[in-house]
């Protein structure tokens, strides 16, 4: 049991890595920094976009609509993007069946 537990939490730092690497290519694309897009979101803490990006943070879902906006992607391919790497059973359960 313990080893099953391990390897969901490698796959899932994993994903959240590949994920971080994903939004910094789209705010590289969008053309700003971490400074700049902490700026455009109202966040307090600038390094916070450094975390995500690093896989040791998650974007609150809450947070999905505004986070798209500034990055100028779709709020729906955003947020089906962001499941695939942050919640992989929901992504699977309600969006790879389609």
């Amino acid at each position: 049991m313990a080893v099953q537990t391990i390897l969901k939490d490698a796959k899932r730092q994993r994903l959240r890595e590949e994920g971080g690497a994903w939004l910094k290519k789209q705010r590289e694309e969008a053309g700003l920094t971490q400074k700049d897009l902490s700026e455009i979101l109202d966040l307090k803490i600038y390094t916070f976009i450094s975390q995500i990006e690093l896989g040791r943070g998650k974007i609150p879902s809450d947070r999905y609509k505004e986070w798209a906006k500034a990055l100028g992607l779709d709020e729906y391919e955003f947020a089906k993007k962001i499941l695939y790497y942050y919640e992989p059973s929901i992504y699977e359960l309600f969006i790879s069946k389609k």
